[in-house]
């Protein structure tokens, strides 16, 4: 028969050893859930501004690449045409947007590389802190699309209304 004097400084020992791991964890959890929140904070007030290499476009994007602002030279109308101009608008707006998304890919990176703790490895049922942290944008490398030229203008007097060719 075991010592019932022994058995219980036993368990006690293994309780208290419990509480101070918990103890650890939950102070640990805590340092990290204010780090995620300075981390998200840091990440939204990302922005980026882009300006085409002739210096006609600027284009402000926020961190989820939303466009916030969106400006033209003064002479940017006179130097080009209206297809040129929203290729080079695009083109610049893509750029921002890029330079949105690396930088808020830099700001997540240290908290994606994840902790020591992981309530998920000692709790059954509670989700992993490396899925609460978001997974950092695409960066957008391609050129947009390049659209057709629009077909001439033929004004030979038909009706557009007439249906007869359809």
């Amino acid at each position: 028969m075991t010592d019932p004097t022994g058995r219980r400084a036993e368990l006690e020992a293994r309780n208290a050893a419990m509480r101070e791991r918990v103890d650890s964890l939950l102070a640990e959890l805590r340092t990290k859930t204010a780090e995620l929140h300075e981390t998200a904070a840091r990440a939204q007030a990302v922005s980026a501004t882009a300006v085409s290499k002739d210096g006609s476009v600027r284009a402000s994007v926020d961190s989820t690449g939303a466009l916030t602002s969106l400006e033209f030279s003064p002479n940017a109308f006179e130097r080009t045409t209206p297809d040129k101009l929203a290729r080079l608008t695009t083109e610049t707006v893509l750029q921002a947007i890029a330079k949105a998304r690396t930088e808020v890919t830099e700001v997540l990176a240290p908290a994606q590389q994840g902790g020591s703790v992981d309530l998920s490895e000692l709790l059954p049922g509670v989700p992993s802190l490396a899925d609460l942290i978001p997974k950092p944008p695409a960066v957008p490398t391609a050129t947009p699309p390049r659209r057709a030229p629009a077909p001439p203008d033929d004004d030979d007097g038909d009706s557009i209304m007439d249906r007869s060719g359809w």
